[in-house]
């Protein structure tokens, strides 16, 4: 296996109220927000002709995305290959929360680190994520 984790792929994180949250975070940080937060957009030091993308998401302070972790935040991975990536985790003893989930816009899967955390790991298909996102922010 060449690589597990090649960047972070997003935060999210639990507020009162997402929307008022995203609007703050857009009139005085300059974040381009859309219904989900804004996506970070960037390019690959490896291959600069290919975007890259980093979630921010406030949500809502009841949300059950980040069950069965408790805490008030969740960080996805980028991940190259993550069927061959499970594979070994699984081999490890890491506890795996659910089967890979996959969309359009790339794969899914959730697991558990030692003090307790829900970590996303996502295998991404940046070219239909690039089509999908509205809100961006360039730097």
């Amino acid at each position: 296996m060449k690589k597990r984790v090649t960047g972070i792929g997003g935060i999210f994180f639990k507020v009162k109220d997402p929307n008022a949250t995203k609007s703050w975070y857009q009139n005085h940080l300059g974040l381009n927000t859309d219904n989900y937060g804004t996506a970070f957009e960037w390019r690959s030091s490896e291959n600069p002709d290919q975007k890259g993308f980093s979630q921010w998401s406030p949500m809502k302070e009841d949300t059950t995305y980040f069950k069965p972790s408790e805490k008030d935040f969740m960080i996805n991975y980028r991940v190259e290959n993550l069927v061959e990536l499970l594979a070994e985790l699984k081999s490890e003893g890491v506890t795996i929360l659910d089967e890979i989930e996959t969309v359009e816009y790339g794969k899914f899967v959730h697991i558990l680190d030692p003090d307790g955390h829900s970590i996303e790991l996502w295998e991404p298909n940046d070219e239909e994520y690039d089509r999908l996102v509205k809100g961006r922010t360039i730097g």
